[in-house]
């Protein structure tokens, strides 16, 4: 029997993983996907909120002060890309300015700090892009951006590391609670016997709470959103994070740089009846463009790379729900923004709770941090050729767009909980991720995958399941 069962593997679960991982015990991940990382947690902003929009006293303020200040040690200790770039909150007219100031006094009684309301002149000393007669702007230094993949990677990898294993491709149907444990049973008809579980099941953690709870249900409800990543070349274009103020539908369509030098804009924000409905549209696309010219001038939409589409987990009462639901049934629900900045706190604060719930003892062995997969683009050639001197698969470029090497993609197929799919590359080490969308190196990955699989290239797929990309061989 497991001690702790955690269902779901975005960041928020891999999070209270990576945190459960330094108590002893029998700790498992289950996840319905190919891969960890496969839904709200791989396409989002990427930002590092500073804390000043979220409601005084709700669990959505407490988590975003507390996981912002605890990312720059995390960022080291787990060796995930973070940049503390700042955040501009533009105000376009007098008109609108109580609003500024209210949050400028919420984000104070929040516990936010590096905080101050600047003013035209100096706006577009930061940002020459800014629209032209923008009045004032909240700016919060200790915002700024990171590589969710990556963050959500690091946790997966760094618990694993010490002893949380992991079990993809499970989909839990049903959960029968016992006197004293509950019963997990996946699609594939496999019964997980628990002592507890933790609802880390992001959209789809009010249907796994309703397998508990007759009464007490939770409604979540998908807001999609949808954005257009631009190309490296438009590096510079803008240097902060950048929103205008925040309506009833949150904050709006943003312009940020990525941590990868690209830039990013949207996202759309609408309620769609289907959890799973990741479609990108035309509309949604123009809405993007059109509104964003209130934000910045002269939009390089010419250099659009990709557009995507993410669903948000919106619960009907508007705030995280962080709690021991039941004896041994730990819910984290209605994870939406700023969850991505939250996730080391929320990880926290559950693995307390399951530790003092389930009287958990700490290891001393637990080993903090993991390996980062070498990134060769960012070494100086003579770090790079040493690394090829260890290996020459390092020398190969395979991505040319993001300059990919092989032993970069093997290191990331043989990491712990490795990737097994193509998408699953992209998210580790960035084939694929470039101008031309894996137009060039796919071919190479799937072979590469083949081969350090053992299994044939018609297995390989984008993403698990269905998404095959060879058909049959012609010949």
């Amino acid at each position: 029997m497991k001690d702790v069962v955690i269902i779901g593997a975005g960041v928020t679960g891999t999070s209270v993983a990576y945190n459960l991982s330094k108590y002893k015990g029998d700790f498992l991940v289950v996840e319905k996907h190919a891969d960890v990382c496969e839904e709200t947690s791989k396409a989002n902003s990427a930002i590092c909120h500073g804390g000043y929009d979220a409601e005084p006293g709700s669990m959505k303020a407490k988590m975003n002060v507390e996981g912002n200040h605890m990312m720059r040690e995390l960022a080291d200790e787990l060796s995930f890309p973070y940049k503390q770039i700042g955040t501009l909150v533009l105000c376009h007219n007098e008109k609108d300015f109580p609003n500024l100031q209210k949050l400028y006094d919420q984000g104070i009684e929040n516990g936010v700090g590096g905080m101050k309301i600047i003013y035209n002149e100096e706006i577009r000393e930061l940002e020459p892009h800014v629209e032209e007669n923008v009045y004032a702007a909240l700016y919060c230094e200790e915002a700024g951006i990171v590589d969710p993949f990556l963050m959500n990677i690091a946790y997966t990898e760094g618990s694993n590391i010490n002893g949380v294993k992991y079990k993809l491709n499970a989909e839990i149907k049903d959960i029968v609670e016992k006197e004293d444990h509950y019963v997990l049973i996946t699609a594939d008809g496999e019964e997980i016997e628990t002592k507890a579980v933790v609802n880390a099941a992001g959209l789809y953690s009010d249907q796994i709470h309703d397998m508990v709870f007759d009464d007490n249900k939770f409604e979540i409800r998908a807001r999609r959103g949808e954005y257009l990543l631009l190309d490296k070349a438009t590096k510079g274009y803008v240097n902060h994070v950048l929103f205008n103020l925040p309506t009833e539908k949150g904050k709006g369509i943003l312009v940020t740089p990525t941590i990868d030098d690209n830039t990013l804009i949207g996202p759309t924000s609408d309620f769609v009846d289907d959890k799973a409905d990741l479609v990108t549209t035309r509309e949604a696309i123009e809405e993007v463009i059109d509104k964003v010219n209130d934000t910045v001038d002269n939009v390089p939409v010419r250099q659009v790379i990709t557009s995507f589409s993410g669903n948000r987990a919106h619960e009907s009462n508007g705030d995280f729900i962080l709690e021991e639901s039941k004896k041994g049934f730990f819910d984290c629900v209605g994870i939406e923004s700023p969850g991505l900045t939250s996730a080391p706190a929320i990880g926290k604060y559950m693995a307390d709770l399951i530790k003092d719930s389930l009287e958990l003892e700490e290891k001393s062995d637990f080993k903090p941090g993991r390996k980062a997969i070498p990134k060769t683009s960012e070494m100086t050639r003579k770090e790079h050729n040493e690394l090829i001197k260890e290996n020459p698969l390092y020398g190969k470029i395979i991505c040319r767009c993001e300059k990919v090497t092989e032993g970069e993609i093997v290191d990331a197929i043989h990491a712990p909980v490795g990737a097994r799919t193509v998408d699953g590359i992209k998210r580790r080490c960035r084939a694929t991720a470039g101008r031309c969308q894996g137009g060039f190196c796919l071919p190479s990955i799937i072979e590469i995958l083949s081969r350090e699989l053992g299994v044939s290239e018609e297995e390989i797929t984008k993403k698990g399941k269905d998404s095959f990309y060879i058909e049959k061989r012609a010949k």
